[in-house]
């Protein structure tokens, strides 16, 4: 990832002046404390995004996707900057916008009105620079400072102190000089050191090109025609310096879309690691669990030998004297005798009784660590396949939905600012006019069983993994081919925990033979009459 630079400042200030001034500042919004929406009403009314955060910090305008790729959730309570800025910007209009020279600075004009209703000039400064990012609100006629979005005191600049009632300056000059003035020989490696304007990511992307001085100059100047394009890895206003790129419609554009992925990345690595956090201990609690009941079943199971035990001893019950430490009889079985240890305190039909008790306890006791295990292994896997989707989620739609079940089955508490996902719209592919579903989590799996598939409809699944609901639509009774199923068996294999693996075994039936047991995990069937199909991965020469 690469950081918002001046010259890339510089020209989305060029390329949207003309909307800016005369617009009005209609609303204004703070989703956090380091970032900022404001709808601004000119020709059309757009939305400001400003983010100050250290890593993504930058300023552009928001379409629909990048908004909910962001994941902006506005906050009933505003805070108190927010507040302030309301105070004195809302519904008024902007007058001017400029980046002073060689400053990461978006500057704002207002024209404005005080408590006694005289005209003030306002002037709202957009610092994107890094960890030092900032907003601030001044009063120009005074150079007095209105708030701050983060007061800096003397603790952590001795140089420039941000709060209220300070003045207003700008960051102290750097200890560089003017590329326009210079006219020697271009060492590119010292460009972000020397002089002024050069980010690290614009010097590499000269370097890279080997671009002459007067060249470099025009880009300074924007003088070279731009040509905004971007990649994954990097963006520049002029195509002609990153490779592999894609042309985009405006320099707002290229913006919006580099660091709407990144704040889109960024955000699902962390509902990620948060997810993990949950489910993983649960899983771990429950393979222990699974673990621990095997070895009791694998321990000696004493059930027979103490029904025999009884049996042997009722049946000689007229051979032998009540009130003894043990009986000697004839094991039919074994066809040798064996000695019973008893209770002298009791009669031997009362230890008959003793050792039918305890065969019963046993036999119940094996029963019961039986059906604890097998509803530990059906756990187990259940949280086995919530990693899994966790892993494999590519939207954080898919993720919301994995935090939905996960607030449902109360690991986390329900969080009111996240997103509804009430609508859940799962993939769909056509594979030889077969209409096929695919889901990529539990909620998903269980929506495709329980509401989208019809009786003659096909299920897919990984065999003895973890792995989406595959479910292939039957229309007019018309049926697939043995390529077409097989095609689909790749699809279950490609989302499965098995993905990778040289051979793996697919099942499928017919919908009518799969059953939802009541009160199963989400996701969770029982199926019959399925048949196997094994996949293979193609080797790759």
């Amino acid at each position: 990832m690469i950081s918002f630079d001046y010259l890339t400042l510089k020209a989305f200030c060029e390329e949207n002046k003309d909307f800016f001034v005369g617009a009005r500042l209609q609303k204004i919004q703070q989703p956090t404390r380091r970032d900022f929406v404001f709808s601004i009403r000119g020709t059309e009314t757009r939305k400001l995004y400003i983010n100050i955060d250290p890593q993504v910090f930058h300023i552009c305008f928001l379409n629909d996707d990048s908004y909910a790729k962001r994941n902006i959730i506005i906050p009933k309570q505003p805070p108190m900057f927010c507040m302030l800025l309301r105070k004195y910007l809302e519904g008024f209009r902007i007058t001017e916008v400029k980046v002073p020279p060689y400053e990461r600075i978006f500057e704002i004009y207002f024209e404005s009105y005080n408590e006694l209703n005289e005209k003030i000039k306002l002037c709202l400064a957009i610092e994107l620079m890094g960890k030092h990012s900032n907003i601030i609100l001044y009063n120009c006629d005074t150079n007095t400072i209105i708030g701050c979005a983060h007061n800096v005191g003397p603790e952590k600049s001795k140089d420039r102190e941000l709060a209220g009632g300070f003045p207003y300056n700008y960051p102290p000059k750097q200890n560089k000089s003017d590329f326009l003035r210079y006219f020697g020989e271009v060492h590119y490696n010292l460009l972000n050191d020397d002089f002024m304007g050069f980010s690290k990511a614009f010097q590499t992307q000269l370097e890279n090109n080997k671009i002459c001085l007067d060249k470099i100059k025009d880009y300074l100047e924007l003088k070279s025609e731009i040509k905004p394009a971007l990649n994954e890895k990097e963006f520049s206003i002029y195509s002609e310096l990153i490779d592999y790129h894609t042309l985009v419609n405006s320099v707002n554009d290229m913006i919006d879309n580099y660091f709407s992925n990144q704040q889109e990345n960024i955000l699902k690595r962390a509902i990620k690691l948060k997810l993990k956090n949950i489910v993983y201990p649960q899983y771990k609690k429950q393979k222990t669990l699974t673990e621990k009941l095997s070895a009791q079943l694998s321990k000696k199971d004493n059930a027979s030998k103490y029904k025999k035990y009884a049996d042997l001893i009722v049946s000689n019950l007229y051979n032998n004297s009540d009130y003894i430490n043990e009986i000697q009889v004839f094991d039919w079985e074994n066809n040798k005798d064996i000695k019973i240890p008893l209770d002298e305190k009791l009669t031997l039909k009362e230890n008959s009784q003793k050792y039918y008790q305890l065969y019963s306890k046993s036999k119940n006791s094996k029963e019961k660590i039986i059906k604890l295990k097998e509803e530990a292994i059906i756990n187990e896997q259940y949280f086995k396949d919530i990693l899994f989707s966790i892993e494999n989620s590519n939207s954080l739609k898919e993720l919301f939905e994995i935090m939905d079940e996960c607030e449902d089955l109360g690991f986390i508490k329900k969080d009111i600012n996240k997103p509804k996902t009430k609508d859940i719209n799962i993939e769909n592919i056509e594979i030889n006019g077969f209409k096929v579903y695919i889901g990529k989590n539990n909620k998903q799996n269980d929506l495709i069983i329980s509401k989208i598939s019809s009786p003659d409809d096909i299920w897919f699944h990984i065999q003895n993994n973890s792995g989406s609901h595959i479910l292939l639509k039957i229309f007019n009774n018309k049926q697939p081919d043995e390529k077409t199923i097989y095609e689909c068996c790749k699809l279950a294999k490609k989302y499965s925990s098995a993905s990778n693996d040289t051979k793996a075994g697919v099942i499928y039936t017919k919908r009518k033979y799969i059953k939802k047991p009541p009160k199963a995990n989400l996701g969770y069937v029982i199926y019959k009459n399925e048949k196997e199909i094994v996949v293979l991965q193609a080797v790759k020469t």
